[in-house]
C-alpha cells in the first residue's frame, strides 16, 4: 500500500445504515489511481463528515486492496444535491425534527423553534395537498400556470398540530461532526396517506422544477398562437401531406401536447417507403428552465410541464388543422426495412387529424364506422401497417424477441 494516494472527485451514494460509496468521476483520476482502482470507493460512517446523499464530494483515498477495492475519507462537499428535503415532521422532548422520506438521507433535520411554520409574504400558509378520496377538489377560478394535468391542492391555514405531517424543509445549516443538519419548513404537503400527497412528495424528493418565474409566465402569455408569415420562410412546406397525430386514449381529454406526428406514403420509384416524423421545435427563452427540466414529467393525475401551459398546449402542440413549425426527418425505407436515404430539415406541417391508437387500429382491422369517419386516411393507415410489418420482419431477422404480456 502506498503511503500517499491521490484524491478524487465523485458522487456520494449513502446507505441507510450510515456508510456510503463514492462513484468516481473518470476525469478526476490520475493514471496511477485509474490503474489500481476497481469500482466505487467505500466511505465508512465516521468518514462521511458533513456530506449528504447525492453530494459531489472530494475524497482522500486511504487504502486500496490488491483486488482494487478502495476505502476513503470525504474531505468536503463540492456541491450539494439536496438544498431541500421532504420528510415527516415530529415533535420531540428536546427539539423538533423532520425524518427524511428518502432513507438514503440518513440524518434527521432539526427544526429550531419558530421555524416550524412556513413564512410567505402576504400569505400565512402555502398551498397544502389535503384531498379526501371521497370528495372532489374545490374548483379553482384560475388554473395554476405551473400545471397541465391535475387540480391544484386545497389551501389549509388551520395546521395547529404538525405531528406526522409531510413537509418540505430548506436546509439552513449542514451537518457537522458535532451537530445534525438544521432547517426550516417551507411547505406543508399534508398527511402522508392523503390523496395526492404521494405525487407532491415525488416532485419535491427528486427536485423536479414545478414552478415558473413570473416573468416567464408573462412572456409565454404574450406569445401569439398563430405563426407569423416570416416564421415560415426558408422552411420545407409539408402542409399538403396527410400527417396525423396518434396518442393514447387519455390524451383526448387532457391538455398534454402531442409529441409525435407521423405520415407515410409509398414512393413510385423502386417502391420504397418514406416516413415523415416531424418533431416540435419550440423557441422559448432559456431562462424558463426548460433545459434544466429536459422533459415534461407525467404522473397518474397530473403532469409537470417542461414549458409553461400557454406553450405546451398551444404553440408547441401539434393541433389539428393548425400550422406548426417542426424539425422533420424524412426517411426512405426499402422493402427489406433498410434506410435508403434520409433528410433532416426545418419545416411546417398542418396535422390532418387527431387520432388515438384505438381508432387507428379500428381502421386497420376493417371497422366500417371507423373507416367511414376517416375515409381520407384509410389508404395511408394501411401503408403504415405495411411499413410496420416490414420493420417488424427486420427486427425478427436481427433476433428480436416480443413478449406479449397482459397489462397489470
Amino acid at each position: 500500500m502506498s503511503r500517499h494516494l491521490p484524491s478524487l472527485i465523485g458522487r456520494l451514494t449513502m446507505h441507510r445504515d450510515g456508510f456510503g460509496f463514492v462513484v468516481p468521476e473518470a476525469a478526476s483520476l490520475d493514471a496511477n489511481l485509474k490503474a489500481r482502482l476497481a469500482g466505487d470507493v467505500f466511505i465508512p460512517p465516521h468518514a462521511i463528515g458533513s456530506s449528504m446523499h447525492g453530494d459531489r464530494v472530494l475524497v482522500d483515498v486511504t487504502a486500496i486492496r490488491t483486488d482494487g477495492r478502495a476505502e476513503g475519507r470525504i474531505v468536503r462537499s463540492l456541491s450539494r444535491a439536496h438544498p431541500t428535503v421532504v420528510g415527516i415532521f415530529h415533535y420531540g422532548h428536546r427539539r423538533n425534527y423532520v425524518k427524511p422520506i428518502d432513507q438514503k438521507v440518513t440524518q434527521e433535520i432539526v427544526i429550531p423553534p419558530g421555524m416550524e411554520m412556513p413564512q410567505f409574504p402576504g400569505s400565512p400558509m402555502p398551498p397544502v395537498v389535503k384531498i379526501s378520496p371521497t370528495e372532489s377538489p374545490t374548483p379553482q377560478k384560475k388554473k395554476s400556470p405551473d400545471r397541465v394535468i391535475g387540480d391544484e391542492a386545497k389551501v389549509h391555514t388551520d395546521w395547529q398540530d404538525l405531528e406526522g405531517v409531510v413537509v418540505d424543509v430548506e436546509i439552513t445549516d449542514w451537518p457537522s461532526a458535532t451537530q445534525q443538519p438544521r432547517g426550516r419548513v417551507i411547505e406543508i404537503l399534508g398527511a402522508e396517506n392523503d390523496f395526492g400527497v404521494d405525487v407532491e412528495i415525488m416532485i419535491r424528493k427528486h427536485h423536479i422544477p414545478h414552478r415558473f418565474p413570473p416573468e416567464v409566465i408573462e412572456e409565454a402569455q404574450a406569445i401569439a398562437s398563430a405563426l407569423p408569415p416570416e416564421a415560415l420562410r426558408r422552411r420545407r412546406d409539408y402542409r399538403s401531406l396527410p400527417i396525423v397525430t396518434i396518442d393514447g386514449e387519455t390524451a383526448a381529454t387532457s391538455t398534454t401536447p402531442f409529441t409525435s406526428a407521423t405520415g407515410k406514403r409509398q414512393l413510385r420509384t423502386a417502391s420504397p417507403y418514406r416516413r415523415r416524423s416531424p418533431i416540435r421545435n419550440p423557441r422559448f427563452a432559456a431562462r424558463s428552465g426548460s433545459r434544466l427540466r429536459g422533459t415534461s414529467v407525467y404522473f397518474p393525475d397530473r403532469a409537470v410541464p417542461m414549458l409553461p401551459l400557454e406553450l405546451s398546449t398551444d404553440i408547441c402542440s401539434l393541433r389539428p388543422q393548425v400550422d406548426r413549425l417542426v424539425l422533420s426527418c424524412t426517411m426512405e425505407i426499402d422493402h427489406q426495412g433498410e434506410i435508403a436515404a434520409y433528410e433532416i430539415n426545418e419545416g411546417v406541417i398542418r396535422s390532418a387529424n387527431r387520432m388515438t391508437y384505438t381508432a387507428v387500429n379500428a381502421v386497420i382491422e376493417g371497422d366500417a364506422a371507423a373507416r367511414s369517419e376517416y375515409a381520407a386516411q384509410v389508404a395511408h393507415f394501411e401503408r403504415m401497417r405495411d411499413l410496420a410489418m416490414i420493420l417488424n420482419r427486420k427486427r425478427k431477422r436481427r433476433g428480436s424477441i416480443d413478449f406479449d404480456l397482459p397489462k397489470q
